[in-house]
């Protein structure tokens, strides 16, 4: 069974940082993209950032120069570095992989719990 585990949401103001991790555990895994989403109240669901294996970055446009993905391919951790934030930023965040389990293959995408963030004005 994968798992994906979120931590470092919180309340922050305006201008301020916050770090979100993600961590995927569970046996014999090969995990290809690794991104976070992020859900405004009454909102759909929107991509924040995502990156590749190898370390090739996708990110939506409000965030560009203010959020920065990473990961660690050893830990299966994905992060989200979030500087100036901002109110707009406010949402539960998600994170999200794309995992190949060997023994027997399988392949699947996986949503970590989600954690909330709020930055206040």
């Amino acid at each position: 069974q994968v798992q994906l585990v979120e931590s470092g949401g919180g309340l922050v103001q305006a201008g301020g940082s916050l770090r979100l991790s993600c961590a995927a555990s569970g046996s014999n895994l090969f995990i290809n993209a690794m991104g976070w989403y992020r859900q405004a109240l009454g909102k759909e669901r929107e991509l924040v950032a995502s990156i590749s294996r190898s370390g090739k970055i996708n990110s939506t446009d409000s965030v560009t120069g203010r959020f920065t993905v990473s990961r660690d391919n050893a830990k299966n951790t994905v992060y989200l570095q979030m500087n100036s934030l901002k109110p707009e930023d406010t949402a539960v965040y998600y994170c999200n992989a794309d995992v190949i389990r060997f023994g027997p293959f399988t392949r699947g995408n996986y949503w970590g719990q989600g954690t909330q963030v709020t930055v206040s004005s």
